[in-house]
């Protein structure tokens, strides 16, 4: 313990500062029971403090002490000097995302990622390369060698959604990248109600949040490092005479692009044919260049700055190789059994009939719903005899279940199915995940029904009786004329 009356110029003493030893730089007795202090620290800092005769008990000089003591725990040394090593290694390695990445990765996607993209900052770019090119795979290389640098903290994936699981799947098995697919139970899971704040790597629905204005109030209150648009040409605008329409993708990569200091987008199919509609979607990653409307022969300017286009033909392996081989399609012709032929033109003749009568449905949400199920067994009945079997089966089972519910006279109205689909709600099913619209689909042929009274559906169901016995005789008969020409 030291006195206040102890305490001179240029000596160290701890106590002054938890943890540490001080130089005192300048002392001063301001009293009986204080003393000023002027000290300095380890670090070079300077500090005052006023010491009074309650702090004497803490007040001690060090004893003999090594300026390095190298008493320090080996092994955290050892983890901070590999992730260091590990947070410079793209310095030496210039394909490092390549060489820590579960991928055999091709030129082109080399080239597309080191040559075309990381040297672009910010980055705006539209990777175009035909369809199985691997844009999936650049993407991931992207991402991965942008954290690598440090210049990636925040990255979100916007793709339709049948796609989401997959850019899921390959980003964590081939890049060890976790991303989120975000959801409604996300949604309402969130703790602060807006998971995009709250998560680092989200995949989000193309459609879900581009119908759902709620959703991207929520968004539009974050920012990103990087956002990638898998499918990117559903992103679309055009003029209808000098009116400009943005459709709701459209408007909502806008919104992306004012939000991410980079935007990539990925499309196979980036022109439409229509050049004022590719300046549209060119302006999503230039508004200044493509500001104005596109006038015929007059391109506002090149796009090879912010665009790459390889073809199959092009795509080449390490040895020179083509990638891909020559294509050659042949259709095949092939003539129905009178059994096939007859289970046809029976099925055929249904769905003509019912579609005439959903004409005079007056609900046009109830009408999408039975024409779209009519489609659907249209196109099980090109498909094979057990596809349209099984589904003329399920949807006489699932309406003699609603006709024995019915305890009404045979002329009372039949109240329409209680869908827990609406098909006004999401009018483009190619973007729902495929377990989704499997299930869509199956409901909406088990139960749409344009039956209005339980007579008419007394008679549907005699006439599904009658077509589920001849798709049973051409089962059994084990004849499938499509499947047999293709042997």
């Amino acid at each position: 313990m030291l006195k206040l009356e102890q305490l001179k110029q240029n000596m160290r003493v701890e106590g002054i500062l938890p943890g540490q030893a001080v130089e005192l730089v300048a002392v001063e007795q301001s009293g009986p029971t204080s003393a000023s202090v002027v000290y300095r620290r380890a670090d070079g800092r300077t500090g005052e403090r006023v010491l009074y005769r309650d702090d004497e008990a803490l007040l001690s000089t060090p004893t003999a002490e090594a300026p390095w003591p190298f008493d320090g725990d080996g092994r955290l040394l050892s983890l901070a000097s590999e992730a260091y090593r590990i947070h410079l290694g793209h310095l030496f390695d210039p394909l490092l995302a390549v060489h820590s990445s579960l991928i055999e990765p091709l030129p082109h996607q080399i080239t597309a990622v080191y040559e075309d993209m990381l040297t672009r900052q910010p980055l705006r770019f539209l990777l175009a390369d035909d369809p199985g090119a691997g844009k999936t795979i650049m993407a991931g290389l992207l991402i991965r060698e942008l954290i690598v640098r440090g210049d990636l903290r925040r990255c979100l994936i916007c793709a339709p959604g049948n796609l989401t699981e997959q850019w899921q799947d390959e980003l964590d098995s081939k890049f060890q990248l976790d991303f989120r697919i975000v959801s409604r139970d996300m949604i309402e899971a969130s703790r602060s109600g807006n998971p995009f704040a709250e998560n680092d790597r989200l995949i989000v629905r193309l459609d879900q949040i581009s119908r759902n204005e709620e959703i991207q109030s929520r968004l539009a209150q974050t920012d990103w490092d990087l956002v990638v648009c898998d499918e990117a040409h559903k992103m679309s605008a055009t003029y209808f005479g000098n009116k400009l329409e943005e459709t709701k993708r459209y408007k909502l990569g806008k919104l992306l692009g004012q939000l991410t200091r980079h935007l990539l987008l990925m499309t196979a199919t980036p022109h439409n044919g229509k050049d004022e509609d590719f300046d549209l979607f060119m302006k999503l990653l230039d508004p200044d260049r493509f500001e104005g409307r596109y006038h015929s022969g007059a391109r506002h300017s090149d796009v090879n700055d912010l665009m790459r286009r390889m073809t199959k033909e092009g795509l080449l392996t390490f040895e020179g190789l083509p990638l891909f081989p020559e294509r050659k399609a042949t259709s095949l012709n092939y003539d129905l059994s009178p059994e096939e032929l007859a289970l046809y033109e029976a099925v055929t003749e249904y769905v003509r009939t019912e579609f005439s009568r959903i004409d005079d449905l007056e609900h046009g949400g109830r009408r999408s719903a039975i024409g779209f199920a009519l489609t659907i067994l249209q196109r099980r009945l090109a498909s094979s005899p057990a596809a349209i079997y099984h589904s003329l089966r399920r949807r006489r089972e699932k309406l003699e279940a609603r006709l024995k519910e019915g305890e009404a006279p045979p002329a009372e109205v039949l109240r329409p199915a209680r869908l827990s689909y609406d098909i006004n709600l999401d009018e483009d099913l190619e973007d729902a995940p495929d377990s989704e619209v499997e299930t869509i689909e199956s409901e909406l042929v088990d139960h749409a029904t344009a039956a209005e009274t339980l007579a008419q559906l007394e008679d549907e169901i005699a006439i599904l009786r009658r077509l589920e016995r001849g798709a049973r005789r051409v089962l059994r008969s084990g004849k499938d004329s499509k499947w047999l020409q293709t042997l």
